[in-house]
């Protein structure tokens, strides 16, 4: 699976006092890095909906290397490392140029909306040549 590519500009509300980017902003960089990299597969988080199935973070582990600042523009990175039926392993990154200012190692899970573990989607499985 090839690496996802996000741009992301950093506004005043992603700062802090400082003038840097607060931490728990990165959260939502990552957030939208994992969405446009599923929507490019064509996997739509409201069509799993429809299907009775989201995705939840269940583990995430941070490194903040260095600082991003207002008008910075950003790339956020995202690509599979490991996966199994219920589950996916993503590494994600956020660049300044070629600069890594943070990087994630994030374990998403299926679920269902009712509740309880899912199987990752057929679709999903098949695009990223899983079995």
């Amino acid at each position: 699976m090839r690496q996802h590519k996000l741009p992301v500009r950093i506004y005043y509300e992603d700062t802090d006092f400082s003038g840097n980017v607060y931490h728990a902003a990165y959260l939502k960089f990552f957030e939208r890095g994992r969405t446009e990299f599923l929507r490019d597969l064509g996997i739509h988080h409201s069509e799993l909906a429809e299907q009775g199935i989201a995705f939840a973070v269940r583990t995430m582990e941070l490194d903040f290397v260095a600082a991003a600042r207002i008008d910075d523009l950003l790339t956020v990175t995202t690509e599979v490392v490991e996966n199994s039926g219920v589950r996916l392993t993503l590494a994600q990154s956020v660049y300044r140029a070629e600069t890594v200012l943070t990087r994630a190692r994030v374990v998403v899970v299926a679920i269902k909306t009712s509740g309880g573990p899912a199987r990752l989607p057929a679709d999903l499985r098949a695009k990223l040549n899983l079995p």
